[in-house]
């Protein structure tokens, strides 16, 4: 639901009812993660996507069916359904999609939501998506880490689901969960589905050069909260950075203790080192090397590769600690161009992110999506 908030929050606040569908699981080789959302407004707008272009088109009629009689829907598409076929879900996989009606009356916590992820405070959205008791279906529990809004029917329901809601949301899954019909813990007749919002993840790029502008720039565009470090203030302005969200002015390795020590930076966390100056990057590696984030990256030739971890052994550290650094950083493209390297660090961060082996999609054979 992320990508339709805010237009999903300008039509709650104007009183508008929408028809809102939401991915809630997928199986085999289907073209969305749970969470994408596709808003149906009140004249026949789209916004948003469930299935790249598949299902869009049978989504849309159920939306506007979904508003007219205010009863939601669990609908699937799948390989095996003549209905897929139908509308074009070529891919081979099957799609769970809910459609509700959304306004004032049906999701009154709307607006605390908007508000908890523009501040990037986490926060879970829980809705009862499967349940034998028709009225129970539709409801909604919005779960923060201390407290929770809302009830799904009985307190029974809200502790079990409030407690597992948690758990996904400390590690920014979304997804579906299971329970018996009053939240037990065992048995069948509950399905509710969590949708995380947790703060984006941060992307640190250490280094005032033309490769952290272009760097900066496909950063935001992949949805990571970007930062641009240099202890140079010459070089580290907004104005040669106007994709960044922040840039700051100190030592990388100052900067980086700070952040860590601050609680700001964790497993979903990708730093660049685009510096190659050793009395730059050869501190800050030592600080990021033995923190517990996903990626650490550092730009560089096989020379200055080699140095570095010389530089690197000297200063203490393991060979388990410098297996984690990708140097030369980025995936072997080709790349020429600050843009294209930019790509081909992306690239690297989403393959390791995701599992990925970077190899062309057109050689290998078996699922193309995770």
């Amino acid at each position: 639901m992320r990508d339709v908030l805010d237009e999903l929050h300008r039509r709650w606040q104007d009183g508008e009812t929408v028809g809102l569908g939401t991915v809630v699981a997928t199986f085999s080789s289907a073209p969305r993660d749970p969470g994408a959302a596709m808003l149906v407004g009140a004249g026949g707008e789209v916004v948003g996507s469930v299935s790249g272009g598949c299902v869009e088109g049978a989504v849309y009629e159920l939306a506007q069916q979904v508003v007219a009689d205010g009863t939601p829907v669990l609908q699937r598409y799948g390989v095996s359904d003549d209905d897929a076929f139908a509308v074009g879900l070529t891919c081979g996989g099957i799609i769970d999609i809910y459609v509700e009606r959304v306004n004032r009356e049906t999701m009154p916590e709307l607006g605390d939501v908007v508000g908890y992820v523009r501040a990037g405070e986490p926060v879970a959205v829980v809705t009862v998506i499967e349940h034998p008791g028709a009225g129970t279906v539709g409801r909604h529990l919005i779960v923060r880490p201390e407290h929770v809004d809302g009830t799904l029917g009985s307190s029974r329901m809200n502790d079990a689901v409030a407690d597992d809601a948690r758990g996904l949301l400390a590690t920014g899954r979304t997804g579906v969960l299971h329970y018996g019909p009053d939240g037990q813990r065992r048995g069948e007749g509950m399905t509710v589905f969590v949708n995380s919002f947790e703060p984006p993840p941060r992307l640190l790029v250490f280094g005032a050069i033309d490769f952290a502008a272009a760097m900066a720039r496909m950063g935001a565009y992949l949805g990571y909260q970007v930062t641009v470090c240099d202890a140079r203030p010459v070089f580290a302005t907004s104005s040669r950075f106007p994709d960044a969200h922040e840039v700051v002015v100190d030592w990388p390795h100052r900067y980086l203790t700070a952040e860590a020590e601050a609680g700001r930076v964790n497993r979903r966390t990708a730093i660049a080192v685009l510096t190659h100056d050793p009395k730059f990057d050869v501190p800050l590696l030592e600080v990021a090397l033995r923190l517990d984030v996903g990626y650490v990256g550092a730009m560089g030739s096989r020379k200055t590769h080699d140095d570095r971890f010389s530089r690197l052994r000297d200063a203490g550290l393991s060979e388990a600690d410098l297996e984690r650094l990708s140097s030369p950083i980025g995936l072997d493209l080709g790349a020429r161009t600050p843009e294209e390297t930019a790509v081909s660090i992306a690239a690297e961060i989403i393959a390791l992110r995701w599992g990925g082996r970077g190899q062309r999609l057109a050689e290998l054979s078996g699922r193309i999506h995770g």
